[in-house]
Formats: structure tokens, sequence, C-alpha cells
């Protein structure tokens, strides 16, 4: 069998394992990249993501960043065990250290490094700004990179080619290669020409497992046979990397039974064609039946729990109905990313007629929506507290009848952006065991490392790849 001998070994393209190939490499070790796609693919989700990072400015996270982290640290947590954690993590019992929870230490490493790896990140020709987004009223403060995803996966693999780093396209991460004392020596992969054998530190960083159907029935249930990942690059994540390292006795972390959901259009084929115009209107399932609160907050806080619904719904499948007023949003096309145009009619009678919903019980949704809604100022940027009253579920703003032809709809489904369950690290990236204990020459960064439950916060995952890639491969080396 042939074998590559290197210092480190990095699976993965996106941002998680390009920061971690640089940083490694920036040391003067021989470094490679392992990559299941072609070249013109290569970078996963980070290629296809816009890459919002919710920070303030270039070196401050938002004001919320670690209270958003921590109330959704994970369910019925145990009290006795998070209080170990406000002592020093050396500290901690094995069983804290290896428990499958937001671990405070990580996130606060992840904020107490955002700053610089953005400015990191600049001296590789990134540069930053806080434009206009399809987020047309937020929560907090977010910026992203100008170019998006695509612009950190481009300079940050130029900067790793001109290091030296060699990368490894069609090749799949098939199973961790143990030393005799157990410690991790390096990956076999599948590649072209057969299997073979790469020896060095190992990085994983090859994503969830969006892209197994498999693992998405055994977790998710029945509801997986409507999601699909929100983007090409989700389908290259079969969730190998985190297989492989349960398998060699990592400990898991993050929710495994939930995922974050973004709305889209079914009937397109574009990376994340997102329909977040369902504020503005109201959202019925396949019988006419309303069945959330459509506007219970800023469509940035709302809109994963939104597509949660949906994909539980029979079918998959809600349709957003709006009338002509949602011409009175300023910039509402920023909300839907489909290129397909929505369904359009004079009357709701047509138009359920082209949805394939009963006419008579659509007709009676909206009449008892319009009777519930009530006098009041429509202020479309900013919760207006126009709600309606009497009616269930309600809505909790910009509660406008829906009285005025012509009318749309935009079908929606839910779809995969990533997978919360991975693996549990420290704050240096290391893999760790059941007893908490680093799994030696493991590490994990990106969407392999399990750090998310309950609501995601939003505009963390390009960030936290970039974070803990970057530390990776700086622990990895020796040069933290």
């Amino acid at each position: 069998m042939i074998e590559h001998a290197y210092d480190v070994v990095v699976v993965g393209c996106g941002i998680a394992g390009l920061s971690a190939a640089v940083s490694a490499a920036e040391t003067g070790r021989r470094v490679a990249v392992l990559e299941r796609s072609c070249i013109e693919e290569r970078g996963g989700n980070t290629r296809w993501t816009e890459a919002f990072m919710r920070m303030k400015n270039e070196n401050e996270v938002s004001d919320d960043f670690e209270e958003h982290f921590m109330q959704n640290a994970g369910w019925n947590l145990d009290p006795s065990l998070i209080a170990e954690t406000g002592r020093p993590y050396a500290d901690w019992s094995p069983i804290v250290k290896a428990l499958s929870f937001t671990d405070p230490e990580v996130i606060s490493t992840l904020a107490r490094e955002a700053g610089p790896t953005l400015s990191w990140l600049r001296g590789a020709g990134i540069k930053f700004s806080d434009m206009a987004t399809y987020l047309i009223t937020s929560s907090t403060t977010r910026i992203c990179p100008v170019g998006g995803g695509l612009a950190l996966v481009e300079a940050l693999a130029a900067a790793a080619e001109k290091l030296g780093v060699d990368f490894h396209y069609e090749t799949s991460a098939r199973g961790l290669v143990r030393a005799e004392d157990g410690s991790v020596a390096g990956i076999m992969a599948q590649t072209g020409d057969g299997m073979r054998r790469f020896l060095g530190k190992v990085v994983l960083a090859c994503g969830g497992f969006e892209g197994n159907s498999e693992m998405q029935a055994r977790y998710y249930g029945a509801q997986a046979r409507y999601i699909r990942p929100v983007a090409r690059g989700g389908y290259y994540n079969r969730g190998e990397g985190i297989k492989m390292a349960l398998e060699a006795g990592a400990a898991p972390c993050g929710d495994y039974t939930e995922y974050h959901a973004e709305p889209i259009d079914p009937r397109s084929g574009q990376s994340e064609p997102i329909v977040f115009v369902f504020p503005y209107g109201i959202l019925v399932d396949r019988d006419g039946q309303r069945f959330a609160d459509e506007a219970s907050g800023t469509v940035d806080t709302i809109y994963e729990n939104i597509a949660r619904l949906i994909g539980r719904l029979p079918g998959g499948t809600a349709y957003v109905i709006c009338d002509a007023r949602l011409d009175d949003v300023p910039n509402w096309q920023r909300t839907v990313r489909s290129d397909k145009k929505p369904f359009t009619a004079d009357t709701l009678e047509e138009l359920a007629l082209q949805l394939d919903i009963p006419p008579q019980k659509l007709a009676a949704t909206v009449a008892a929506f319009n009777a519930a809604t009530r006098p009041g100022t429509f202020k479309p940027l900013e919760c207006d507290g126009l709600a309606t009253e009497g009616i269930s579920p309600p809505k909790s703003n910009w509660a406008l009848p829906l009285a005025q032809g012509p009318f749309r709809a935009w079908p929606i489904s839910s779809a995969n952006c990533f997978t919360f369950g991975g693996l549990r690290c420290n704050a240096n990236a290391q893999v760790v065991d059941h007893d908490g204990q680093p799994i030696a020459n493991l590490y994990a960064a990106g969407e392999t490392m399990g750090i998310y439950y309950g609501r995601y916060t939003g505009a963390t995952s390009v960030l936290r790849g970039a974070v803990f890639g970057r530390i990776a491969g700086r622990h990895a080396v020796g040069a933290n």
C-alpha cells in the first residue's frame, strides 16, 4: 500500500480544514489536505455560503454572543455537573469534560479568538463588510467577507499552496490509522488508485452528515426523507469523520437529533434558495391550515424553528401566502432567493387550485385570520406588535389582513444547512474520549466539532470553523 508521510493530515477543504492547513504550514511543517470533491468544487459548505459572522466589527463579537450560546447549551442538564464549569478546566471531573453540552471553555475561546482570527484572515487578503443581507429585520450584528465563503476558500487555498501544502482531491477518508499505544497515526483514504495511507497527526474538518441519508434517518427519524442539504457542498458531507472518531472512542457533542434548518423553495436547484418572506403573510400546510406564528420575532430569530416545523409536516412542505400589500415592505425582494417565480392569482380560490390546496379550506383559514387582525400601525422593518387576537396559532407582529389581490405564494421546505451532532473537543480542538482525555494526535474543527443545541447561534458556524481550524493546526505542530 502506498504511504504518504506528513506532520499534519487535514481531512476537508472548507474554512475549518483550510485554516488548519495554513496555520500548521506557516510553521514550516509538511501538511496534506484530503478533499472528497474535485478541485472545481472544493470548499464544502463554505464555498456556497455568504459566511455571515456574528461580530460587531472585525475585532469584537456581538454583544449577545456568549449569552446566546449558553442559553442553548443543552437540555435538562444536571446542575451539580454544570456547577463544576465555574472552576478552572483542570479541576473539572472526567464526567464534565466528556459531557455532551456546549462547553463554556470552548465558547469563551471562540469569542476571544474571533477577532485575532479575522485579523489573520485579512493577512490572506480577505476583506470584511457589514453589507446588506437577506435579513431585513435582525436581532444582532453581523459582518461577512467580501465575496462570501468562496472568497475564503480561494484565498486560503492559495495561501496553503504557496506554503507547500499538498492537496489530494477526489480522496475520501475511510478510517483512522492507530499506533500500538492507541494514539492516532494517520488516515486511511480511498483514492482513484485505491486505498492509501496518510501518516501524521489528524485534523478532522470534513463536515457533518447532511449528505448521508442513512445517518439522517437514524438520528432524525421519518422527517429526514423530506430534508435536503441547503447547498451543493453539503452533499459531500457523509459523516465519515464523525463515525470513525466515535468508533475510536471519541465522546459525542452537539444535538444529534437536530440540524440548522433553513426554509427554502424546493423547486429551485440554486444554492440556498431561501424564502424568508413569511413574516409578512401566512403559512399554511397542504390542507390549507395555519400551523405556526409566522412573526413571533425578527426573521433571524425564528426562521430555523419555522423550517423545522415545516420539516415535520406531512410531505415536508408548506406555503407562504401574501397579498398585494407585500409591496409595502421595503426591499422584501431580498428575502427570497429562489430563481422560481411565485404562484400568482387574482383570487384566493385560483391560488388554492394552483397549490393543490382545497379552496374552501384555504378560504376559511384566511377568513378566520382576517377576522382576528386588529387596527394598528404597520412597521415592516421592526417588530410592531400588530398582532392577531382570539386565534390559535397567533401572529405576533405584522398581522395585516390578506384581502388585496393579486395574491402570491411560495412553497417552502426545510433544508439542512449543517448537522448539530459531532465530536466533543476541548478548547485546543483536541478530540476527547469518554473520560474527557484528549485522543492523542486527533483534532476536529468546523461541523465535525459538535457545539450546538436548541437554537443555532446564527452567523457563528463559519467563524467557529476558522477559529478552531486555526487552533487545531497550530496546536498539532506545537505552535500554541
